[in-house]
């Protein structure tokens, strides 16, 4: 025993340091990428609120990026554009910033591995996989396919850290109750 031991001393040892799960690691990083982009929707949707929507799109297409005003794209996007009033703005930068708080929230609760965050991305990646799937049946495309591989991935990796969780509290709690037992 050394000289000066914490206990001798009085002084509390410090933990081991935990390691994360790399998993839960790079579901958070995921999700908080997600909830950034949202947030940056969120502010996009706020700025073009009292603005002419035909002027930033025609901008935006035309002169910064060079289209051809005459494109079916740049159509289709005029198109889409005339759609949007203040109203609907206000809505999706709203719904936006929500949505992007619980992607924090939900990157905040797997790095720490609460059973809370778990759960909660399990719930929102999981109700959100039959819409992916309904997406990619009606037109098929690499990105909606990759999206759904990945959320599928997250809610199977995510079951299987729950039942992971859960069966080690069941050994614990095993194991304590048969200390206590009288032989």
């Amino acid at each position: 025993m050394p000289f000066f031991s914490p206990i001798m001393t009085g002084a509390k040892s410090r933990p081991a340091p935990r390691r994360h799960r790399a998993g839960l690691v790079l579901i958070a990083a995921y999700k908080l990428l997600g909830a950034v982009l949202l947030f940056a929707v969120g502010i996009g949707a706020l700025k073009l609120v009292h603005k002419d929507i035909d002027d930033v799109v025609w901008h935006a297409l035309v002169e910064v990026l060079h289209r051809n005003p005459e494109s079916r794209l740049v159509n289709f996007i005029f198109e889409k554009a005339e759609l949007l009033n203040d109203p609907l703005l206000r809505r999706i930068g709203f719904a936006a910033f929500c949505y992007s708080g619980l992607g924090v929230l939900e990157a905040m609760g797997l790095y720490l591995e609460k059973v809370w965050g778990e759960f909660l991305t399990l719930a929102i990646t999981g109700s959100f996989l039959p819409l992916e799937l309904h997406e990619l049946v009606k037109r098929v495309t690499w990105v909606r396919a990759g999206l759904l591989v990945v959320n599928a991935a997250v809610v199977v990796y995510l079951l299987w850290v729950i039942g992971e969780k859960a069966a080690e509290r069941t050994r614990r709690r095993h194991a304590k109750a048969s200390l206590h037992q009288p032989q």
